[in-house]
This record gives structure tokens, sequence and C-alpha cells, in this order.
């Protein structure tokens, strides 16, 4: 009976493991709706990113709220786990194709029995990279509001001459050659597997790091314009991830790229000539 009930066990574990793209979309979708959640109810803030995104003013010109919070240790990590749950739920959705396909290709090698774990070693591996630019994007933050250029409250650039300038960058970037190298690995997911996977469960945690290290830098400048619209802006949290999943999941869309750089150019100009233009 041991026995039998031991080989019953093994094939339950064994089938299991059979649907490891049923488990790795589900965690994937998980992760996805929990850091969502995060985001939208603002935990650990004043004020959840609804009521944010309610109260936001003008670019510019955010809605003045009272004094700042105080920077501290305790404040920097919550302000750390915002912009890195934020990006989570933000990059995520578009990072799928290279997860699933990567789980594809652990589940006909000599990993196949736990391909499911192993493409989880390569997502925790691509959301490590993001909380490396959620550092970054922290520091960033309190630099802005130090030198007064940031509400702090609002999480908004309370200047329309630099939103402007960041704008202009954003738009600048999208058409850089660094840009273009890093866009093309993230729209193909098949050829940077192929040149970059690594075997074992560190193989696959550096493979999803270098993954969202070229994700990385095809965003960067697109996720800097969280400052300009507010950094709990729902509308420009919702539009910036929906904008990147299409520069991602549509490579044949090559106009996407060019346009929206123009774009942010045109509204980049605007907003630094505007006070000049109408004598404000």
């Amino acid at each position: 009976m041991t026995r039998q009930h031991s080989s019953h066990h093994a094939g339950a574990v064994e089938r299991l493991l059979r649907q490891d793209t049923v488990i790795v979309l589900g965690s994937v979708l998980l992760i996805v709706l929990a850091a969502a959640w995060y985001t939208v109810a603002g935990v650990g803030m004043n004020m959840s990113a609804v009521e944010m995104t309610r109260m936001a003013g003008p670019i510019g010109e955010p809605m003045t709220m009272g004094s700042a919070t105080a920077w501290s240790i305790g404040y920097a990590l919550l302000i750390f786990l915002m912009w890195w749950v934020m990006m989570i739920a933000m990059m995520t959705p578009s990072a799928a194709p290279a997860v699933l396909l990567f789980t594809a290709l652990k589940r006909v090698g000599p990993d196949k029995a736990r391909a499911a774990t192993f493409s989880l070693c390569f997502l925790s591996g691509y959301l490590v990279a993001w909380a490396a630019f959620s550092l970054s994007a922290t520091a960033l933050q309190w630099g802005l509001e130090h030198i007064g250029l940031s509400d702090g409250p609002m999480m908004a650039i309370s200047s329309g001459a630099f939103a402007g300038i960041v704008l202009l960058a954003a738009g600048a970037y999208q058409f850089s050659e660094l840009k273009t190298a890093c866009l093309r690995h993230c729209q193909s997911p098949a050829r940077f597997l192929a040149d970059h996977n690594h075997p074992g469960l560190l193989g696959a945690f550096r493979t999803g790091g270098l993954h969202g290290t070229y994700c990385l830098g095809c965003c960067w400048a697109l996720m800097l314009l969280l400052f300009v619209g507010g950094i709990m802006n729902l509308y420009w949290i919702v539009g910036i991830a929906a904008y990147v999943a299409l520069e991602k999941l549509l490579p044949t869309a090559r106009w996407l790229v060019p346009v929206s750089g123009l774009a942010l150019i045109g509204a980049g100009v605007w907003l630094i000539a505007a006070p000049f233009l109408t004598g404000g």
C-alpha cells in the first residue's frame, strides 16, 4: 500500500509539473495583480493613487498639499518599494512572452521536471534589474525634492520648464542607438534566449537579469515621465505601461518609436516655450 501510495503521489507531482506553463502564467498574473493592488492602494502613503490622480494638476503645476514628508531611512524604503512594485505591475506583462518562451525551452531540455522553477528564477532576475532602477529613481526623487524641483506630497515635477526638459530628453532617447539595440532584444525573445541562455538555476536568474537590463535600457527614459505627470498618477502609469507593451509586442510597427519620440519632443518644446508665448 505504501509503495502504491508513493507511486500515486509521484504521478500526481509529475502531472502537476507538466502544467508548468499554467503555473508560470498563473504566478505572473498573481504578481501583476498584487503589484497593481499595492500601487493603487498607495500602501504606506498619505493618499491612495486614486486620490492623487483625482487631485493631479497640470504638468509643472501640481496641487499644493502643504509640507513634504521628511526623508528618513524608513520613508526612503517605502518610496523604493513604491517604485519597485509599480515597475513590477507595469513591466511584468510585457515580459510574459519571454518568460513563457523560456518555460517552453526548459520543458524540452534536461531540466523539464523543474521548468516552472527555472522560469520563476528567470522572472526573479528580470524583476531584480528593475529593483536597481527603482533604487536610482528613489535617489532621483529625493534629489529633486531636495533642490525644490519636485513637489513632495504630489510627487510631481513642480517646474513646467524642467518638465519640458524631461520630455525633450525622453523624446530624444527614442532616436538613440542604445534604445534601438535594447528594444531589438526585447522584441525578439527567441533570439535573445538563443544568444544568452545559461544553464542551472543561477543561470536562469542571470538570463532573466540580463533580459531585464535590456528592457531597462529600452524603457528607463519613458519611466522618468512619471515624474512629469505624477509618480502616483494612474493615467500616466497605465498609459506608459500600455505604450511600453505596444513597443515590445508590435515589432512590425516601426513607426511607433519615432512618432512617440517626435510627440514627446513637441510636448517638451511647448512646455518650455509656453510661458514666453503667453506672456506668463
